[in-house]
Parts: C-alpha cells; sequence; structure tokens
C-alpha cells in the first residue's frame, strides 16, 4: 500500500510541468527541510520541471534555503504538494487550494483530510523520512543537495535521534542520506552554533521559569522580552528545549506572546500532551504538540489542566522503577 501511493504521487509529479512546494506556517527545520529537499529531489530526476517552494522562511534553518514565491498563473495547470502539515488551515499560503491537484505527505496525526493524493505515515520521525522513503523504495537520484536539506529536517524533528518515534527505518534512512553526501559537520555547525544574544536569551529563561505543583516546568515570553534582547520570535519560541530534562518535570512548555494571541509550545516524555493542546485549538505528536491562547487570562486555566495531566501521569506510574 505505501509503494503504491509513493507511486501515485510521482506520477502526479511526471504529469505536471509545473508544481508548487507548501509546508506549515512559522516553518521549523523538518517542515522547510521537507520543501527543499522535496523540490530537489524533483530536480534531480526531473530536470525541467518548474518546481517552487512556496511559504515562509524558516530563520532558524535559514542555512537550508528560503522559498522562491509563485504567481497565481502558477497554480491555474499547477500541482500542489504539502508537507508536514495535519491541518489545511495551517498551510503557508493558502493559494494551494486553487491548484488543479492536491498531494499531501505528512507525519502528523491527520485532524483535517485533504488532498487528491495523501500519504500520513504518523509513526515516522518526520516527513523528511518519508519522502527520504520516497526516494529509496522508488530508486530515484538523490543529490548531495537534496540529502542535505533532508538529512537537516530529520535531525532537527527527531531531537537529534533522542525522540521516541526513532525508529530503525529512521537511522536506515540518515545513513543513505549519509551515503549521498550529506556532510555532517555542516550540519552540526549551522545547528549548534548560536548568537551571543540567543545564548544570554537562554540565561533568561533559565533564571526566569516557573513550575506548577507536580511538574510542569514553563517561561513565558512576552515582546517586552524579545525585543530586550534583540531576538527573533523563532529564536525566543526555540528556547523551549531549554527547559527539557529538569527531573520531576516530565512536561514542559513555552508560552510565545505574539500581537493577536499565544502560542503555546509543550513537550513531554512522558504522559501524551496532544488532547490538551487539541482542547486549545492545538494539535501535534503525541509528546510534542502546540496550542494557542486567546489572552494571558486564559494561562491559569490551562496551568491547572497541565499540572493535572501531570499528577494523574505520576499517580499511574508510581510504581514503575
Amino acid at each position: 500500500m505505501k509503494k503504491k501511493i509513493f507511486k501515485e504521487i510521482i506520477k502526479a509529479i511526471k504529469e505536471y510541468d509545473t508544481i508548487l512546494i507548501h509546508g506549515h506556517i512559522r516553518p521549523d527545520g523538518d517542515c522547510i527541510g521537507s520543501q527543499i529537499g522535496l523540490k530537489n529531489l524533483i530536480l534531480d530526476n526531473w530536470p525541467e520541471k518548474n518546481v517552487k517552494v512556496v511559504g515562509e522562511v524558516c530563520e532558524y534553518c535559514r542555512f537550508v534555503g528560503v522559498p522562491d514565491g509563485a504567481t497565481d498563473d502558477d497554480y491555474k495547470n499547477g500541482l500542489a504538494i504539502v508537507v508536514d502539515c495535519g491541518n489545511n488551515e495551517r498551510v503557508s499560503d493558502q493559494r494551494f487550494k486553487f491548484a488543479k491537484k492536491l498531494i499531501k505527505i505528512d507525519h502528523h496525526i491527520e485532524d483535517t483530510p485533504y488532498g487528491d493524493i495523501k500519504y500520513v505515515e504518523e509513526e515516522a520521525g518526520s516527513c523528511t523520512q518519508i519522502i527520504t522513503d520516497i526516494a529509496r523504495d522508488l530508486k530515484l537520484r538523490v543529490s548531495e543537495a537534496t540529502a542535505f536539506p533532508l538529512y537537516v529536517g530529520m535531525v532537527t524533528d527527531t531531537g537529534r535521534f533522542r525522540f521516541d518515534s526513532v525508529s530503525p527505518r529512521t537511522f536506515e534512512d540518515a545513513a543513505f542520506l549519509l551515503s549521498c553526501g550529506v556532510d555532517i559537520e555542516k550540519v552540526d555547525n549551522n545547528l549548534s552554533v548560536t548568537t551571543l544574544k540567543t545564548l544570554k536569551l537562554q540565561g533568561y529563561v533559565l533564571n526566569n521559569f516557573e513550575v506548577t505543583e507536580h511538574g510542569y516546568a514553563y517561561i513565558k515570553m512576552t515582546q517586552d522580552v524579545v525585543k530586550e534582547f534583540d531576538v527573533t520570535n523563532e529564536e525566543a519560541a526555540n528556547q523551549v528545549s531549554t527547559l527539557a530534562g529538569i527531573e520531576g518535570y516530565p512536561v514542559w512548555g513555552l508560552f510565545m506572546e505574539y500581537p493577536d494571541e499565544i502560542r503555546i509550545r509543550i513537550r513531554s516524555r512522558g504522559p501524551e500532551i496532544k488532547t490538551l493542546a487539541n482542547n486549545y485549538g492545538g494539535g501535534g505528536h503525541a509528546k510534542a504538540a502546540g496550542a494557542h491562547l486567546n489572552s494571558w487570562d486564559e494561562m491559569p486555566k490551562f496551568l491547572a489542566e497541565v499540572d493535572k495531566l501531570v499528577a494523574d501521569y505520576k499517580e499511574a506510574n508510581k510504581d514503575a522503577k
């Protein structure tokens, strides 16, 4: 079944001269890696195609590539491919709806079914892993220019191969991409090096995070803080990882203030958090999800619910070694 859908995806790619590749709003490494990687994969094998990446820039992974943009005319007889986005309302640049045909490739729990052709593999560690599987299973040509963004997406979305979404297949795909010429040192240099401003912001997080009674650690990232440290919203939101690994706090999060809402990044190494995220207009994975509040007034209610979630988890696992 998997290979059959992969063949349907490639058949559609062969049929269209113009292909527009979309991702989700506020793209992460896996999103932009999937977009750039898929574009390059298509051009590796069908160089005559007009392939454009559409959407927003991922500042954190700008070194991978940036969107090309597209005109309205591109969609009239074009094929749109949306990657790494479970909900069509979160697709960056809604013109994807005007394409002649739509393909969805994703690894999130499917909130909103969409697409004329779709392949969703919730067990995959990243969307870039799925695109790598397409290339491997159908024996497509993969250049270093294709392998590099796919590997970056795989590394970032698996927490550098630390999350429980990692499987033997993940490492097989990573090894395949390395065999295509990926420079590991180049990847690490780009992902590990941080600016002095971001390092100072990390210090702020460590000195100002708060905790709930039963084990939820969190930080409020207001626009005043963003301006004080002169960082981007993306750099600020990425500080959620600073709170990972605190003993006794299996769930952690970051409240990111935007002009019209407060976005919450939630992470877990224990209880499933996606249902909670869904209740607050979000979604994602079982242990890595996002949600939103309309104002700070809603924050106490959210904190009470996430604290109860942690308390219930600890109670259920109190005898576990």
